[in-house]
């Protein structure tokens, strides 16, 4: 439109100077003129409709202001350089030229100018995108109507659609009624024009990919928590314009809390019965109720037991403590698993044929040794030894054996009995601390640490796996393996 108005212009200029049968109009209409209209091109281009328009109709008005006078004098064209009208045109068109360049150079500086903050924006954009891509938390944006407008991967997972092509959809149409608490969270929150909220929610997780559902509820999902909190979003004019709802998984938080709480409640009713022993008898001896010597003995045996099993108790807290936290200090070297479990035999025999049982041991074999703490490993021996006469009646049989695997290289070693055996649901559980399988409480007493002590030694220290096997009223099989020894030096952690 620019262009054509300045041929226009160009044209009408011409014809009026043509008109003046001049040679010297001619030659303004043929060269200045289009030198200057060429000049007006470029710049006018830079400029609104609006401007243009109004520079037109002031220049038209001089172009007609000089054919006016042009007509009514007849004059020669030598007058018509000097006269007032044709300066005035000359002085109009270059005053609009020289103030249109200056406005096309600054309006080119502010061009650049928005074209560096637009690019700027974008980056910060795709700089906020790939922050919220990479996070770990789902992140879920919708606006003022429910629909979403930005996802990452790990709410796309938590919820199961595909965070790509799922914006603009409606956010209960995404999530289904398996997690209608959080739809309800995220509209109440906008409700309140709350900054941010936090609720916990539980929610539903497939372990692999079961189906959906109709309705969209999950089959053969595991609870998880979630900790979520919704942010309100608002425009310029303070109103609510969508909602941002990070969900951060505390399922693990929890369990370690429960595990904690569950830790504390173990270890006060495992401390307080000894103690409530160690009192009784202590109280009843300083009250002079053994009044003979035979009954003072019966009292100080009482006491002592209690003591040392209150001294074990404490022990293996210790132990356990060390091995989790990494605090303890592991002196490995090579030794015979061989002569390790032959040393340990001879130790639990003696109880082993109080309750009549039969300890039954094993060949020597040519290559067993490994890469061990000496004295953490016997531990372990003694612990699985020690249960298995424990929970096996009077007449039953204990056997330790070994077994190398050359392919795999390393050694297995079990310790079965004919014992009451564990039942199939708690067999997953032995292992746990503080744990004692319901019904064979009565059978023995324990704290229920020392199978816990024996997978932290075996797979924390020394990288290797315990296992268990049982039936009830048949017995059990314990035991862990181990990797060979490849002729390392001693180490010391």
């Amino acid at each position: 439109m620019t262009v054509v108005a300045a041929v226009v212009l160009f044209g009408s200029a011409a014809a009026v100077l043509r008109e003046s049968g001049s040679e010297e109009g001619w030659r303004f209409a043929g060269i200045e003129g289009f030198g200057l209209v060429l000049s007006a091109c470029c710049v006018i281009g830079a400029v609104g409709v609006i401007r243009l328009g109004w520079s037109l109709f002031r220049v038209t008005a001089g172009i007609a202001s000089t054919v006016a006078w042009l007509d009514r004098g007849n004059r020669e064209p030598s007058e018509s350089r000097g006269h007032p009208a044709v300066k005035s045109l000359v002085e109009s068109i270059n005053s609009a030229f020289e103030r249109y360049a200056g406005e096309a150079v600054e309006s080119e500086q502010h061009l650049m100018d928005s074209q560096i903050r637009i690019q700027l924006a974008q980056r910060q954009q795709k700089n906020t995108e790939a922050i919220i891509y990479s996070m770990r938390d789902g992140v879920i944006v919708v606006d003022k109507y429910d629909k979403l407008l930005m996802a990452n991967e790990a709410a796309g997972k938590l919820f199961g659609f595909d965070y790509k092509s799922a914006t603009h959809k409606s956010i209960t149409e995404l999530v289904g009624s398996g997690y209608c608490d959080f739809v309800d969270f995220l509209t109440s929150s906008k409700k309140s024009k709350a900054r941010a909220t936090r609720r916990e929610i539980e929610f539903s997780i497939p372990t692999g990919n079961p189906p959906r559902t109709p309705r969209g509820d999950i089959r053969g999902a595991t609870a998880r928590v979630f900790d979520c909190v919704v942010s309100c979003v608002f425009d310029d004019k303070d109103q609510i314009c969508g909602a941002a709802a990070v969900l951060h998984d505390i399922t693990r938080e929890r369990e370690v809390s429960q595990m904690k709480n569950d830790f504390v409640s173990h270890v006060s009713h495992e401390l307080k019965t000894p103690l409530a022993s160690i009192t009784a008898y202590s109280e009843m001896l300083v009250d002079g109720e053994a009044d003979d010597e035979e009954t003072r003995s019966e009292f100080y045996s009482v006491i002592q037991n209690q003591a040392k099993r209150l001294n074990r108790l404490i022990d293996d807290i210790l132990n356990v403590s060390r091995i989790e936290s990494g605090l303890v200090k592991v002196s490995k070297e090579q030794a015979s698993l061989t002569m390790l479990i032959e040393e340990q035999l001879q130790m639990i025999k003696s109880y082993a044929e109080e309750k009549n049982i039969e300890i039954i041991g094993q060949k020597p074999i040519v290559f067993d040794r490994v890469h061990v703490d000496k004295d953490m490993l016997s531990q372990v021996i003694v612990n699985l030894l020690s249960n298995a006469v424990k929970y096996t009646p009077a007449g039953g049989s204990v056997r330790i054996a070994t077994e190398v695997d050359e392919i795999e290289r390393l050694v297995r070693v079990t310790v079965s009995d004919t014992g009451v055996g564990i039942p199939e649901d708690e067999i997953e559980h032995v292992f746990e601390k503080f744990y004692r399988v319901g019904v064979n409480k009565k059978q023995a007493k324990g704290t229920g640490l020392g199978l816990n002590l024996v997978k932290q030694i075996v797979e924390k220290v020394h990288d290797g796996r315990v296992f268990v096997t049982s039936k009830v009223d048949e017995g059990s099989v314990f035991g862990f393996e181990l990797p060979l020894a490849t002729g390392e030096p001693a180490e010391v952690v």
